[in-house]
């Protein structure tokens, strides 16, 4: 059995412990990002995140991906997010792992690193629209 499967199971198994059979969990996602778990009591109680991914040297991939496309621009965060249209405090979130750009922010970053000058283009027109 591969054993990031089996330490889920025993987390899952540990956590329903105190649940009643068929009882569901209730859960909250807190504004940092990180999802808990509300007891019987009106307590929380911190889920275990998943791992990240992580690149060659420890750091999560999305993080070192999104930080190289910022520092390739040779923008400051502040410029970065303003360009993109984001506050700063996302810009900062990719590049400090807490979270990952999905979706449409994952493209942009993508023709960022690609074409820096036709996005930022194209995005400066958006802005004056």
């Amino acid at each position: 059995m591969n054993k990031a499967f089996a330490k889920n199971k025993a987390l899952a198994e540990q956590r329903e412990s105190h649940r009643p059979n068929g009882a569901m969990m209730r859960v909250r996602l807190k504004a940092d990002g990180r999802i808990v778990e509300i007891l019987a009591d009106g307590s929380e109680q911190s889920l275990p995140r998943a791992p990240a991914r992580e690149s060659a040297n420890g750091e999560a991939a999305d993080a070192a991906y999104a930080r190289g496309v910022r520092a390739r621009t040779k923008l400051t965060q502040a410029e970065f997010a303003s360009r993109i249209g984001v506050p700063i405090e996302t810009v900062r979130n990719w590049e400090q792992g807490k979270r990952s750009p999905r979706g449409p922010a994952r493209a942009l970053l993508k023709v960022i690193d690609k074409a820096p000058q036709v996005a930022f283009a194209v995005l400066g027109d958006a802005k004056s629209d």
